[in-house]
């Protein structure tokens, strides 16, 4: 057949979820589904079988086509760490740094390694579903382009465009599209979607018949609000602003949002559990004294970002839970402000300097050297769990000899306080397993009754599945595919 690619109205409007749908619908239908995405920019990442990185949406794309991920999934990455600078990754490795300027200026560099890593997707699927980035409709960024037009014109792929009408005004911004870009540009699109409606689609027909006049694209359905897209690990920071009153009724567990988090959907597994009130607490607000845990995330610039935690006054909660005899969790990043100081001698996250951490962790952090990059197995907490690396940098002292767990491989990762109440690792992933984060929720008072997280995440894909199998024509989408290359 061919491929197919999604692009959007605009950033946010469920592009990465409608593709993990259709490739799981796909998949469903005994064909061969490959995700794609030319570009992306995101700090939450996973890990390849083969030792690289690509976006966490395209590793939950591969999920969903029931493959492995591959770092042509995802040939370019950029993962913003401060001062409009930017870590580029091509096919899952470190590029080097990249100002913003520097990107605009050298992106079109990178078109033909895109369309390497697409091309090799092409020959062993039936079928390729692409993600843009952003949208077509950000016509100064039109110049240089390898994430949405200037990639599908290059690939010769047929396009969709996706409006969100829960955000309002879907006819206009799918309308507006159409009117601001360049005529080859919209050549390349042959349809649309309407994502994220609420209530009866039934009410939406005039409008959607609107849309297809004014456009000269026929319509391929209107999805409803697709609930169990909760349930897919987070991407984007654009979740951490969709804070909600936690309920009373269940045990705190709490997370502070620095300028750089990275990797947060390490703490999507907590969702999980119907007992436990995971709290993400934004700038400017103090950690709940009532937290009966404190969980630091990954960051992408670990030394920027414990300086936000002092400028929020973070710190002072912080050493305030851990006096009152709670437990504190800190995961890559997060583990090294833990320790007593934190050194960046090469400059890798910013100016070169060394800075005094936490100190609840007798143990140092120099960054440098490769970057570790590696799916991981073991035990913790006397249980299992699975995983991967993804960070830069050494940790030692003497709490490391009180290693947080133990890899099947023989090797030990982190590193636990003397009193037991403060733990840190670099292991990425570490409460998917039920098992794990039961004995977690153990040390707070939770029994712990969620399921594994992949399980839930392959569950959640099977019902957005079947909700686009319902109200978007699939078939035309795969007749659609064809014409990939004919343009």
């Amino acid at each position: 057949m061919g491929a197919v690619m999604l692009q959007g109205t605009g950033s946010d409007v469920g592009k990465s979820v409608l593709v993990a749908g259709l490739c799981r619908a796909l998949a469903n239908r005994g064909l061969r589904v490959r995700p794609f995405k030319p570009q992306n920019m995101s700090n939450n990442a996973a890990v390849t079988a083969e030792g690289g990185e690509i976006g966490r949406a395209q590793a939950t794309q591969a999920l969903a086509a029931r493959v492995r991920p591959s770092v042509d999934m995802n040939p370019v990455l950029l993962k913003p760490q401060g001062d409009r600078t930017s870590q580029l990754v091509v096919r899952g490795q470190v590029r080097g740094i990249l100002r913003a300027a520097q990107w605009r200026q050298g992106r079109e560099g990178l078109l033909d390694e895109v369309l390497a890593s697409y091309r090799r997707l092409r020959a062993e699927a039936d079928i390729v579903v692409i993600e843009g980035a952003g949208s077509p409709a950000e016509i100064n960024l039109r110049a240089g382009d390898i994430a949405n037009m200037g990639f599908a014109r290059a690939a010769g792929v047929p396009v969709v465009l996706v409006g969100d009408i829960d955000r309002g005004g879907v006819i206009a911004s799918l309308v507006g599209t159409r009117a601001v870009i360049d005529p080859a540009d919209a050549a390349m699109i042959h349809g649309f979607l309407v994502n994220k409606f609420r209530g009866d689609p039934t009410l939406f027909s005039d409008g959607y018949e609107a849309i297809a006049e004014r456009t000269g694209w026929r319509g391929f359905g209107v999805v409803p609000w697709l609930t169990d897209a909760a349930r897919l690990p987070s991407e984007d920071a654009v979740v951490l602003q969709q804070s909600q009153a936690p309920r009373a009724d269940r045990v705190l567990v709490a997370c502070p949002i620095t300028a750089h988090i990275a990797n947060f959907d390490d703490l999507d597994p907590l969702r999980l559990e119907p007992d436990v009130e995971l709290v993400m607490v934004p700038p400017g607000k103090p950690i709940p004294a009532e937290a009966a845990l404190i969980v630091l995330a990954g960051s992408k610039a670990t030394i920027a970002d414990l300086r936000f935690v002092r400028a929020q006054g973070w710190d002072i909660d912080i050493r305030a839970h851990h006096r009152r005899g709670r437990p504190v969790l800190g995961l890559c990043g997060g583990y090294q402000m833990l320790g007593r100081s934190i050194a960046d001698p090469e400059g890798l996250e910013g100016p070169a300097e060394s800075v005094e951490g936490l100190g609840l962790l007798a143990a140092d952090t120099v960054l440098g050297g490769d970057k570790a990059l590696a799916e991981v197995r073991g035990t913790a907490n006397g249980a299992a769990f699975e995983g991967y690396e993804i960070h830069l940098g050494k940790t030692t002292g003497p709490d490391t000899a009180h290693p947080a767990v133990r890899f099947e491989d023989g090797r030990t990762d982190g590193a636990v306080s003397a009193d037991g109440l403060v733990t840190g690792s670099y292991v990425h992933g570490l409460l998917g397993l039920a098992a794990q984060r039961r004995a977690w929720l153990a040390r707070i008072g939770v029994a712990g009754s969620g399921p594994d997280h992949s399980a839930s995440v392959d569950r959640a894909l099977d019902s957005i599945a079947a909700e686009l199998e319902q109200h978007v024509d699939i078939d035309a989408l795969i007749a659609l595919s064809v014409l990939a290359d004919r343009h």
